[in-house]
């Protein structure tokens, strides 16, 4: 995000499409104190610096979706107490005049002239929103990477001075190599002094080491050792636990908008907790495109991307693990799936080649990096496994959806994984045709007038009966906002209903459509009716928001049929997945044109397919193999050069 500086009497620009010069007496040599409530952070922020940039230091994930651009209005928030710069035209642009006569200000183009108190609203805050966690979970053989041995060994004495490392190392000798998934070494059974010169066979890192002396003295020289059993390895200490404690493992989908989190036990494939939390880099941008265009912006702001989603996991395992009554240091393993940039994100590997075509990866390759070096607090060996990418925009989160829907029966079936990008897959037995589709943010509720996520008091449900429309909503509370499944559906009714043609416009004599500032829109919720006293309506815009959205989808859809030389009706499994096509309405989706008209009984909603997968591969080497044969049998198509792409988007956009 472009930071307001300057000096007194100097202009200040916005880089990038607005190109806004905002005069205004700014000085670089003092600092000022911004409280944010209700979170109730206060920061200390050079003067010049925007109150985004003060709550992105705040730690605060206020929203953010144009990236600070101050093209989108979701960072509203409200100055209660200081000084600020005067509005700006971008301001001007983007806010409802009532909000702008509220006091409300956009926190990217607000900039503080003085100590100063500001007011977040709900709205503006990726809080209590509903993620989806459960899907359609798949039986597997447990076989982890990591497996537990017990030990129980004579002391050292003034005539047996073997190190610790080699006094055990020695032991799994006398075992032969054979680790089993459980086992123990009775006491006594001291290794054969013709051992003691061999090169011990166990490996660990420094922390291991520390954790094995320690362990070892305090619990009388027994021990419970988490060691590295993947095939070809070099034989790994991953930690010393306390006696009888149980080998955990985290399965994460790292999504752009929210992290679902699994902690499994690995010697049971019991799912003891589970958690959704929202991805705290959403601060930097809605979309990966303006979180690349961030962190191309400094090195710096690519190590703040990475530092703040490895928070958001430390603090969500940290919480699963208090919730299981387990501590974090018996976190001994950890699968996280992402898209391609999220990956990147993640690891730290550069991203400024993911915003230009051909649109590389840097990794495509299934990688095993230690948990440590990312930032992750969990057993002091513990590793993190990510799984292959298919290409620049299909990331290892497909990966694990094909693996957990792989079972389906239907030799010929389509994946659809609904997100801010969509990737689909044409799965014909053994191979597959992929793409990844732009299908924009609209049905996290971004662009949208009244738009919001799936949180308390959004709108999920509408129906229109005698010309009235229904609706239900998160949480059964006063409506605030539509979010995703909400305008879909709504945007389908009004169809039905001819309130809408078939390109998208109202209809200026239908019921509930008014004209405000002479524009359309159709009266949803009255004020009187909602949680915020202002009314909730659907305009033109939000219909063309939709209609982009669902027909890049149909136009993967159907570029994806035409590779595999095959028809709709071909088709088998219909599979959904992912959070908004849980909780889509088909007979809406079907209406509206975003997918073909098939039977109902053909369509499965399966709910989070990619950390179903991510479990998967957590309890299982053989799935993770499975994985990256899948991937090697993936045809990857790139949508920007299909030549069909803009007739088939064309046909796709109309209702």
């Amino acid at each position: 995000m472009p930071r307001l500086r300057g000096k007194i009497n100097h202009k200040i620009t916005f880089d990038g499409p607005l190109a806004v010069n905002i005069p205004c007496n700014l000085r670089t040599d003092i600092k000022y104190l911004i409280d944010l409530e209700p979170i109730g952070r206060r920061i200390e922020v050079e003067a010049g610096s925007s109150l985004l940039e003060a709550a992105q230091q705040a730690g605060v994930d206020l929203v953010a979706a144009c990236g600070g651009l101050g093209i989108c209005a979701t960072c509203r928030v409200r100055p209660v107490r200081g000084q600020f710069n005067p509005l700006t035209p971008a301001e001007e642009e983007q806010l409802e005049p009532a909000d702008i006569a509220a006091g409300y200000r956009l926190a990217c183009q607000a900039a503080p002239l003085s100590d100063a108190r500001v007011e977040i609203p709900p709205d503006s805050l990726p809080a209590l929103q509903k993620i989806q966690l459960d899907g359609r979970e798949a039986v597997v053989a447990l076989q982890p990477a990591v497996r537990a041995l017990n030990l129980t060994l004579e002391p050292p004495t003034i005539d047996d001075l073997r190190s610790d490392l080699t006094r055990v190392s020695q032991a799994l000798q006398r075992l032969a190599g054979h680790v089993p998934s459980s086992g123990s070494l009775p006491v006594g059974a001291v290794p054969d002094r013709m051992l003691r010169d061999r090169e011990p066979p166990l490996q660990g890192d420094l922390a291991a080491l520390e954790q094995l002396s320690d362990t070892l003295r305090s619990q009388g020289w027994t021990a419970r050792l988490a060691l590295d059993a993947v095939e070809g390895e070099a034989q790994r200490l991953v930690a010393t636990l306390p006696r009888g404690a149980g080998l955990l493992g985290l399965a994460v989908d790292l999504g752009s908008t929210k992290l679902a989190v699994y902690l499994v036990n690995l010697e049971t494939g019991v799912t003891l907790a589970q958690a959704g939390v929202m991805n705290p880099q959403i601060s930097y941008g809605e979309d990966v495109v303006n979180r690349i265009a961030f962190a191309n912006r400094s090195e710096a702001n690519r190590g703040l991307l990475q530092e703040r989603v490895v928070e958001a996991l430390n603090g969500a395992a940290a919480e699963l693990c208090a919730r299981a009554h387990v501590l974090t240091g018996q976190i001994v393993e950890a699968v996280v799936v992402g898209n391609t940039a999220m990956h990147h994100f993640f690891t730290h590997l550069p991203v400024a080649q993911l915003g230009a075509a051909p649109y590389v990866a840097a990794v495509s390759e299934a990688l095993r990096v230690r948990a440590a070096e990312l930032g992750l607090k969990f057993a002091p060996g513990a590793q993190v496994y990510l799984p292959d990418n298919i290409a620049g925009y299909v990331g290892g989160d497909h990966t694990a959806a094909l693996l957990a829907t792989r079972s389906f029966p239907g030799r010929v079936r389509v994946l659809v994984d609904i997100g801010t990008n969509t990737e689909i897959s044409l799965v014909v037995g053994d191979s597959s045709y992929t793409c990844s589709t732009a299908s924009g943010p609209a049905f996290e509720g971004a662009h949208i007038h009244d738009g919001m996520r799936a949180a308390p008091g959004a709108i999920e449900r509408v129906r229109l009966e005698n010309g009235r429309a229904r609706w239900a909503t998160i949480g059964g509370l006063a409506p605030v906002g539509l979010c995703g499944s909400g305008i879909l559906q709504a945007v389908a009714e009004l169809r039905a209903a001819e309130v809408i043609d078939a390109r998208g416009a109202l209809r200026k004599d239908a019921p509930g459509v008014r004209f405000v500032d002479g524009r359309a829109e159709y009266l949803l919720v009255p004020a009187a009716q909602t949680g915020h006293g202002r009314d909730v309506v659907i305009t033109r815009r939000d219909i063309n928001e939709i209609q982009l959205a669902k027909g890049a989808i149909r136009a993967g859809i159907e570029l994806m049929l035409q590779h595999g030389l095959l028809a709709a009706g071909d088709v088998e499994e219909w599979v959904i997945a992912g959070a908004f096509g849980t909780y889509l309405d088909l007979p809406s989706a079907m209406r509206v044109g975003m997918f073909p008209s098939a039977p109902l009984e053909r369509f499965h909603q399966v709910g989070n397919a990619a950390g179903m997968g991510a479990k998967q591969m957590l309890l299982s080497l053989d799935e993770r193999r499975e994985a990256s044969r899948l991937v090697q049998r993936a045809h990857y198509v790139e949508l920007t050069v299909e030549p069909g792409f803009t007739d088939e988007f064309m046909k796709g956009i109309y209702l």
